[in-house]
This record gives structure tokens, C-alpha cells and sequence, in this order.
């Protein structure tokens, strides 16, 4: 079978290697796409903080059950399915709070363990997510990203009549306006530097929307929000400039919520949290609730998942793939292999 392998940063081949068969407790899935995502992206150019090389990237993925091993139940030979791409001990204090998602142990597959990046992957079928009908291979592969974008909004609470602003206008901040306004926020505002990510946040239905290099934040975070401000701020593009236009615009006793990823370490003015009293929160990934949120919200029609997709590559050209999501802000949004 074909595996993608990134050897070293900005070293990625296309190999064979043997197919895996499907152990104990296992599901032999075979894969129909896989999405680039932004972390994936960090791997490729060496900079994610928590990785190692040689590494198989991959883990937003859609695909099919081809075999079931022993003792495996709940899943069907020829069901399309996701997955949760986590490992966890489920032993220490978050996995036994029911927070696997903060295991102590976490590992995620394409970053510290093997990722899914294959013809074939054999997976804990516990971790395996059933597709809801009707749904493509290429939304399937981006049910993941919708479950961080849920699990996000978790973090801080009902939105429903709430004021929203979203900062960063890629998948996941498209994904987080999207399900804020599904699960009924009042005001959704979205920023981005990118014309192209805000006239796609524009098809997907985000009401307020700002080119913060053309318009200060500040000023269109004024015009959605009034004197009163937004009830949460999500930072959904991990830059300097963004955290900044967050922090200082957030209103006093609001909650801000970061989402991104930071290839490199920010500067914060502490005082200014101290000082406004502001609920910083972090999120990571998701648990099974946030794909059972994000399954209701396509069910009830409320997200747009395949206006996302932009750009499609077949699995030989997987590296084509990563440096066209990396040199293509200006009209590429989730790139999308087919296997």
C-alpha cells in the first residue's frame, strides 16, 4: 500500500509498505480522504513543538470499514467512518475526570505516534466515529475540524444569544462562526487579513466580517459590538498581531478563548488580563460529546463543510498537496487528498 512519510522537515515521500491487518479490538479502515490541516503544515516545515521525525503525518480523515478484529462491536464491514485520532492512558487525573483529551500521556496520531496518512490504517475501534448519511468522503474528512471548532465553544458555554468574535478567518475560525451561530449566538463578527478566507466566511453566512489590514480590529469590533463589546473572543489564528488585537479590544470580565497553534512563542501584557479581569481559556482537540455537537449541527443543516474545500490532490502528489496549503493564502482554504 502507499504511506506518506515526512523523513525530515520539508522531506516528504510517497511509499509502499506493507497493508496492516486488523488486530484485537481493532478496525481495518480504508481511507477515502484525508485533510491538510494547519498542524500538519507545522510538521512538514519543522516547527511543530511536539513532534519527532521520521513521522506520518495525517489525521482528518474519512473512509470505509474493510475488516473488523476480534471482539469489535458497533461497527459494520462497509460503514463510512472518522476517527478520534487520541491516544490516552486513561489512568491519570484528566482521562479519569472524563478530560482524555488533556491525558497526561496524550498522544496524537501524526504527531507523537504514527498518523493516517496510508491507503489502509489500522484503528482502535473505540476511536472509530460512524459518518452521518448522506455525508461525502470529503466532508467526512472534515468532521474533525467541526469537533475542535464545537469543543472550543464548550469551553466557554452556551453562545446562544451571545455576542461572538472570531479572529482568524481560516477552517477553524470559519468553523467556529459557523457552529457559533448554529448553536444560536446572537453577533458573530470574523477577522482576517485574506479578502478570499472573508468572502468564503461571506457564503457560509458570517454576518459581520473585517480585513483587520484595511480596517483597525478595533474599529469594526466597535460597530458589531457596541460599547458593551463581544461575551467571547476566540483566537483562531495564532499571530502576534491577532492576540494583540484580542487582548485589547476584549472588554472587561469577558472571556477570550485560544484556539491556534503558535509556531512562535507570543509576547502577553499580563497586566492588561490582571487589570480587565479577562477568562483566558485554552482548548485542545475534542471529546466524543463534540463530534456528537458537530454531527447535530450538519444534521440540522446549521454548517457549510464543502464550500471549505478548495483544492484537491490524489494521494502520489500528497507533498504537492502540503506546499500548495502553504503557499496559497490567498485562494486556498482546506486542501483535501483523495486516496
Amino acid at each position: 500500500m502507499l504511506k506518506a512519510i515526512i523523513r525530515e522537515p520539508l522531506k516528504l515521500k510517497v511509499i509502499e509498505t506493507e497493508k496492516p491487518e486488523a488486530g484485537k479490538g481493532e478496525a481495518l479502515i480504508a481511507l477515502k480522504n484525508i485533510g491538510v490541516c494547519g498542524s500538519d503544515l507545522h510538521v512538514y516545515h519543522g516547527v511543530h513543538p511536539c513532534t519527532y521525525y521520521p513521522i506520518t503525518t495525517g489525521h482528518e480523515i474519512s473512509g470505509v470499514v474493510e475488516k473488523l478484529g476480534e471482539g469489535v462491536t458497533g461497527l459494520k464491514i462497509g460503514q463510512p467512518v472518522t476517527v478520534m485520532p487520541q491516544l490516552f492512558c486513561g489512568k491519570c487525573l484528566p482521562c479519569r475526570s472524563g478530560m482524555y483529551n488533556i491525558c497526561n500521556e496524550l498522544k496524537v496520531h501524526g504527531f507523537q505516534t504514527e498518523g493516517v496518512a496510508a491507503e489502509w490504517f489500522a484503528f482502535p475501534a473505540d476511536m472509530v466515529m460512524p459518518l452521518p448519511d448522506g455525508l461525502s468522503f470529503e466532508e467526512g474528512a472534515m468532521m474533525e475540524p467541526l469537533a475542535v471548532a464545537c469543543h472550543a465553544i464548550g469551553r466557554f458555554g452556551d453562545v446562544k444569544g451571545r455576542k461572538v468574535a472570531v479572529l482568524g478567518a481560516g477552517t477553524i475560525g470559519n468553523l467556529v462562526a459557523q457552529a457559533a451561530l448554529g448553536m444560536g449566538a446572537g453577533t458573530v463578527l470574523i477577522s482576517d487579513v485574506s479578502d478570499f478566507r472573508l468572502r468564503i466566511a461571506e457564503e457560509c453566512g458570517i454576518p459581520f466580517r473585517t480585513n483587520s489590514t484595511r480596517e483597525p480590529f478595533a474599529e469594526a469590533y466597535a460597530a458589531a459590538f457596541g460599547p458593551d463589546g463581544a461575551d467571547v473572543m476566540f483566537e483562531c489564528a495564532g499571530a502576534q498581531q491577532t492576540l494583540d488585537d484580542m487582548l485589547a479590544c476584549a472588554r472587561k470580565g469577558s472571556a477570550v478563548v485560544i484556539v491556534a497553534m503558535y509556531g512562535k512563542r507570543p509576547e502577553v501584557e499580563m497586566s492588561h488580563i490582571q487589570e480587565h479581569e479577562l477568562t483566558v481559556i485554552g482548548t485542545l482537540m475534542y471529546r466524543r460529546e463534540d463530534f456528537v455537537s458537530a454531527i447535530g449541527l450538519l444534521g440540522g443543516n446549521k454548517v457549510q463543510l464543502a464550500r471549505l474545500i478548495t483544492h484537491r490532490f490524489p494521494f502520489r502528489d500528497y507533498e504537492q498537496a502540503y506546499k500548495k496549503a502553504a503557499a496559497s493564502k490567498d485562494d486556498a482554504m482546506k486542501v483535501m487528498i483523495g486516496v
